[in-house]
């Protein structure tokens, strides 16, 4: 996730996992993975009942973790697995926030680790153990016992496994996006997340960005009236990117464009709209229709840049080059998210809301609501900035990468574990964000069939409750 002006940054690792992780999945790169594997859910193999308002969903193993504080703690001790370009950057604002201690840092790349470790020690901090012998060794980082949490910054299909093995050993895991990009893998997450009593959440930093926080507030006080509609993206031209080999460290990001045609990245744009309409907590999101474009932009980019002794000229690429998707939620909203890495843009995440008292769009940031604005012209967004969330006016310029909402992010995921507090959002919220994946790809094979949306909640939706919009707490 970039910012829209700034010099790029990393959305993920680059870490020595991607060429590794690209061997075991080789077998269906430019063939696309079956839509059985991509969306077969863990009720396929377990004990289902039927939900009132969406599919089968399975039994419930353990007891919900809505509501579930972390424990109380003076000191959080967090390990790093993954110290490629984002989790390289990443570490340094855990080494800013008061209360956290980081304690073990794991990368199969030991330049990466040693950098990093370099980066605690100089900071005044212990030396942090380091794992680097091999891909599984972030395996025996988990074991450690004097481990709170640990946050996974590693290529996509690392993500999984290093969530799961991070609740095994009983700690709380937080993962860069998507925190899977398979149906039964998230509903995996959901039950082991219940069955072990661990926190498992998707570090989706847009919702602690400026603008959001702003625009969520607003909206929870009803300044937009009867909300109707939204709408996010991941708007971004990332094709030089993908094709540099000292920027993704291997064809990991652009191998998975030979592998699904959906919408890869749907967290950035859904997860904010999703806070505002309070899905998972009082309204859900239930089914989703897709449509893509032909699959182009890599080619022709290939073509242009590439001589023709590249690796990549034995790819095929199949992701659409965008994807548009309609989410409808059970009171009968609309949400529209789109994904495009693979043409020009400008960078945009669309970030929009609306209803029945006026729109706020961004990129560029615009506002019109009732009374305040007339004759149909849109007024200056940066007027109302007494509705700022409480954690931008007491870091009104934090330190950190995308315009601060990186640092934003920790601040508040650390404070929440060091004060016991719920955090701002859980797995099932991992599991909703990231569900578009698989969904818009089988949608998008089905030529825009909807697609019913996982209710992960098992029915605890309809009750209301806290989430990004929270209240200061008391040290």
């Amino acid at each position: 996730m970039h910012d829209e002006k700034a010099t790029p940054e990393p959305d993920d690792s680059t870490d020595g996992y991607s060429r590794r992780a690209l061997l075991r999945t080789a077998g269906v790169a430019g063939a696309g993975i079956g839509l059985g594997a991509l969306t077969g859910g863990a009720a396929e193999a377990a004990d289902v009942r039927e939900a009132e308002d969406g599919p089968a969903v399975p039994d419930r193993k353990g007891a919900t973790m809505i509501g579930v504080p972390f424990e109380r703690r003076a000191t959080v001790r967090v390990g790093i697995v993954g110290l490629g370009n984002r989790g390289g950057s990443m570490i340094d604002l855990f080494l800013a926030v008061p209360g956290v201690r980081v304690t073990a840092l794991c990368d199969p790349v030991k330049e990466k680790t040693e950098r990093a470790a370099k980066k605690v020690t100089e900071a005044g901090r212990p030396a942090p153990a380091t794992y680097t012998k091999g891909e599984h060794d972030f395996v025996h980082l988990c074991e450690r016992g004097d481990i709170d949490f640990v946050y996974v910054s590693s290529p996509w299909d690392w993500h999984f496994e290093m969530a799961k093995t991070a609740m095994l050993h009983g700690k709380h895991v937080g993962v860069e996006c998507p925190i899977s990009l398979r149906l039964d893998q998230l509903w995996e997450l959901v039950d082991l997340s219940e069955r072990t009593r661990r926190h498992c959440v998707q570090l989706e930093n847009c919702c602690y960005g400026r603008n959001e926080m702003r625009v969520l507030r607003m909206a929870h006080a009803g300044l937009f009236g009867d909300l109707l509609h939204g709408a996010g993206a991941y708007n971004h031209d990332l094709r030089n990117l993908m094709f540099d080999p000292d920027y993704y460290e291997g064809p990991w990001r652009r191998q998975w464009h030979t592998r699904m045609r959906g919408d890869l990245y749907p967290n950035h744009g859904f997860g904010p709209v999703a806070s505002y309409m309070d899905v998972n907590r009082g309204d859900r999101v239930t089914h989703i229709s897709s449509f893509g474009t032909p699959s182009l932009g890599l080619s022709q980019y290939r073509a242009a840049h590439m001589p023709k002794t590249d690796p990549s000229w034995k790819e095929s690429y199949i992701e659409s080059d965008r994807t548009i998707s309609l989410l409808q939620t059970a009171k009968g909203r609309v949400i529209r998210l789109e994904h495009d890495v693979s043409t020009p843009h400008p960078y945009s995440r669309i970030n929009s809301l609306g209803g029945t008292k006026g729109v706020f769009e961004d990129y560029p940031e615009r506002i019109y609501i009732e009374p305040d604005h007339t004759n149909d012209e849109w007024g200056d967004f940066s007027a109302y900035t007494e509705w700022d969330h409480w954690l931008w006016k007491e870091h009104s310029d934090p330190p950190g990468g995308h315009g601060g909402m990186d640092y934003i992010m920790v601040f508040r995921l650390m404070q929440c574990v060091r004060l016991g507090l719920v955090p701002d959002f859980d797995v099932y919220d991992a599991a909703t964000w990231t569900s578009p994946v698989p969904l818009s790809h089988a949608s998008i094979k089905a030529k825009g069939a909807p697609q019913q949306i996982p209710d992960f909640t098992r029915g605890l939706w309809k009750k209301k409750r806290a989430g990004t919009d929270s209240e200061k707490p008391k040290e």
